[in-house]
C-alpha cells in the first residue's frame, strides 16, 4: 500500500516537474524571443554551448572560453541589442512588467553579471594571485588559462546562486526547474530556432508565428 503511494506521489512530481519545465520554457520564448536576430544569435550560442558541453569532457578551460566568449556574448548581444524593448502586443505586456516577472536572469541582473565577467579579467591583471587565491600567472598562456578558470567558477556560481535565490523567493520546484532549463537551453534553442538564420535572411526581423499566437488570444477572448 505504501510502495504504491510513494510511486503515485513519485510520478506526480515528475509530472508537475517537467509541466513546469514546459511553461518555463514557453514563457521564455514568448515573451523574450520576438526578433529574428535574437533567435539567430540563441542558435549560434546553443551549436557553441553544445561544444563547449562537449569540451567538458577533454578540456574544461577551454569549454569555459568558448561559453563565455561565444555563447554567452551571442546570446546576450541579442537580449541587449535586438530584443524589442516597447509595448509587448502578442502578450499584452511592457517591457517592464516582463523584467518583473521573469524567473531567471533579467536584464538588470545580466548586467551585474556580465559586469563581474568582464571584470574579472582587470582584476586578474592587476593582482596576478588574485588576493592570494590563485597561483601568478607569467606568461600569457598562464594569464588565459587563469581567466578560463575564474569564468567557469562565474559560470557556475551564477548558476547555483539564482537556483539557491529562487528556493527562498518562489520554492524549490521552480529553482530547481529553472536550473535544468539553464543546463538543457542549447538543446532546446537549437531546436527552436534552427530556421531563424534563414527567416532572417528571407527580411523576417520579427517570427511571424507570435503573431499567429495573437491572432488566437484574441479570437479565444472573443
Amino acid at each position: 500500500m505504501y510502495a504504491l503511494s510513494d510511486s503515485i506521489s513519485g510520478e506526480e512530481m515528475i509530472k508537475s516537474f517537467l509541466e513546469q519545465l514546459r511553461i518555463q520554457r514557453w514563457d521564455d520564448h514568448r515573451y523574450y524571443h520576438h526578433s529574428r536576430i535574437n533567435q539567430s544569435l540563441h542558435f549560434v550560442s546553443a551549436v557553441s554551448f553544445m561544444i563547449g558541453y562537449l569540451m567538458m569532457f577533454f578540456d574544461p578551460l577551454m569549454s569555459s572560453l568558448i561559453g563565455w566568449l561565444v555563447s554567452m556574448t551571442s546570446r546576450q548581444a541579442g537580449h541587449f541589442f535586438f530584443e524589442p524593448k516597447g509595448y509587448d502586443h502578442v502578450n499584452q505586456a511592457t517591457h517592464e512588467h516582463k523584467e518583473d516577472i521573469k524567473v531567471g536572469y533579467n536584464l538588470r541582473r545580466k548586467v551585474v553579471l556580465m559586469a563581474i565577467w568582464a571584470a574579472s579579467p582587470l582584476v586578474l591583471y592587476a593582482d596576478p594571485t588574485l588576493f592570494g587565491l590563485v597561483s601568478p600567472w607569467v606568461t600569457p598562456a598562464d594569464f588565459v588559462r587563469q581567466v578560463a578558470k575564474i569564468w567557469l567558477f562565474v559560470g557556475i556560481g551564477g548558476l547555483l546562486f539564482r537556483t539557491v535565490h529562487l528556493f527562498f523567493i518562489r520554492d524549490v520546484e521552480t529553482g530547481l526547474v529553472w536550473m535544468t532549463k539553464i543546463i538543457t537551453d542549447p538543446f532546446n534553442d537549437f531546436k527552436l530556432y534552427h530556421k531563424a538564420p534563414l527567416a532572417l535572411l528571407r527580411g523576417e526581423l520579427i517570427d511571424p508565428g507570435l503573431d499567429i499566437l495573437e491572432h488566437d488570444l484574441e479570437e479565444q477572448h472573443a
